[in-house]
Order: structure tokens, then sequence, then C-alpha cells
């Protein structure tokens, strides 16, 4: 249904001694430089062990000392080791470029907090919405278009998307520590709680009669994705207030849903919150 448009230096480890084999049962890990470096850099979250190659050794100390000095904690020292002890920590394929870090959880980030913030945000204001999306990768790549291009939050299903671990840090690429990752239990309700805050829910849809770039939705937007195939559920769908399409061809009109999330970003951010 539609409505109207709104008018000291850290010691190190000796290189030859191997890391010890896991993570503390609370703790997991995050793997590639810019998830580690992002970890590092927010103040929110806590870590245990910063385990790199030889090579990394100096950037890590750097950083790790750069987090120490913004923050009380209980922050181990920089583990040096070689690639064989560091790929049995982490998961097999694991990309990790010589960083690995076991964090403990984020708080989960409340939607009211973030609410709360879009308030004072000059410029358009946008939450990304995510029905039925529950691979790792995709949330993660999404998180990172976010990232880019100033999206207040990304709101997922609190049943069916993937936990917030190694797998989708990698992909969000740093987007982890900088978007907050708000889980919903109900999406419809949420959408409802968006829109008594003044946004207006787009939901994106292959067949829907117009394009994003024709629409005005105004300083504060939701933009809903749902999974490939699947689509948006019937529920999402209905409390959306415009449906829209991106301007795909009709021999291939579907996107992979983090490529969608990306240009629809895009699109918003280009034109402002006017156009």
């Amino acid at each position: 249904m539609r409505r109207a448009k709104p008018p000291q230096r850290l010691p190190a480890r000796p290189e030859k001694a191997g890391p010890r084999p896991a993570a503390g049962r609370d703790e997991s890990w995050l793997w590639g430089r810019h998830a580690v470096a992002a970890a590092l850099a927010n103040p929110r979250r806590r870590w245990r062990r910063l385990v790199v190659l030889p090579s990394e050794r100096a950037a890590a100390e750097a950083l790790a000392m750069a987090a120490r000095a913004e923050r009380l904690g209980d922050e181990g020292a920089v583990e040096v080791t070689d690639r064989a002890a560091l790929n049995r920590l982490l998961p097999a394929g694991a990309v990790h470029q010589g960083w690995a870090l076991a964090v403990l959880p984020l708080m989960p980030p409340d939607l009211e907090d973030v609410l709360r913030e879009a308030a004072t945000r000059p410029g358009r204001t946008v939450i990304v919405v995510l029905d039925r999306v529950g691979d790792p990768h995709n949330v993660g790549a999404v998180l990172r278009s976010a990232a880019a291009f100033g999206a207040a939050a990304v709101i997922v299903a609190e049943h069916g998307a993937p936990p917030a671990t190694g797998v989708v840090a990698k992909a969000a690429s740093g987007a982890l520590d900088q978007v907050p990752l708000v889980r919903a239990t109900n999406l419809a309700r949420t959408l409802d709680r968006l829109k008594a805050a003044g946004f207006w829910c787009c939901g994106l849809d292959a067949a829907a009669q117009e394009p994003l770039a024709a629409l005005d939705p105004g300083p504060r937007v939701a933009l809903v994705l749902g999974a490939e195939g699947g689509g948006l559920r019937r529920l999402v769908r209905e409390e959306c207030d415009w449906l829209a399409r991106l301007p795909t061809r009709p021999e291939q009109p579907s996107l992979n849903v983090s490529n969608a999330a990306a240009i629809a970003l895009y699109e918003l951010a280009r034109r402002g919150p006017g156009g």
C-alpha cells in the first residue's frame, strides 16, 4: 500500500613460537587487514589476541598501541607466527592477509539509538533493511556498500540472518565495525517503527512499475531488499510505501542483493535529499 509523497611499544611473542590453538569460548576470530584494523579502531570492540605474520609485525604493533591508548581494556600483546600456524587458527580457506584478531562480540546496537542519531544527521538518512538474506558474504557486502555511501544502519531479521562472524567481517572489509548491524525480531513491525520516525519505506522489486530514479523518497528512506529469487515476503512488501525497480534489462531483471543494494544506495546518494 502506498502513501502520497512527502512534500609504548607492545611486546611480541618470539617469531618461532606458534600461537595458542584457538580463541576462548566467548571469542571469535576476525581476519583480513581491513577487518582487523577497523575492529582495533572501534572503541566499542574488545579484543584478546592479535596474531600476525612477521612481515605485518610493525604495522600490527602500531595499530594495537593506538587502540590501547584510546581505551582501557585487557587486550593482549601482538603475537607473531608463521603462515601454517595462522592458517590453523582460522576456518579453511580464510583469506587473512597475515592478520587475525580474537574478539569478543559487539553489543548489539539498538534501533532506538540508531533513530536518535539519525535525527541529528544532515542530509538524507538511509537505513537498509534486508529480508531473508542469509548469506554472510551478501550481508557483509551490503554493510560495505552502506559504509561507502553513508547509510545509517543495516537491519536484518533476528532469525535467518547470519551471525556477525569473521566471514561477514571479511566481506564487509571493516564496515562491520563502522555501520550498526541491527537485528529485528519482526521486520514488518520494524518498518512500522521506521515510518513513525519519519522514514518512507521503499522496497526494491524487479517487477515494480516505477524505477527508483523516478521517486522522491524524501530525506529519510528505508531501503528494503529481499533475497535473490524469493524477494520480499508479503507482509514486508505490504508495509512498503513504494515499490521500485532498478533499470535492468528484461533479459536479466534481477541482481544479487548486494549488487542491488550498492546501486540503489549510489542512486540515493547521488541525488541528495531533494533529488
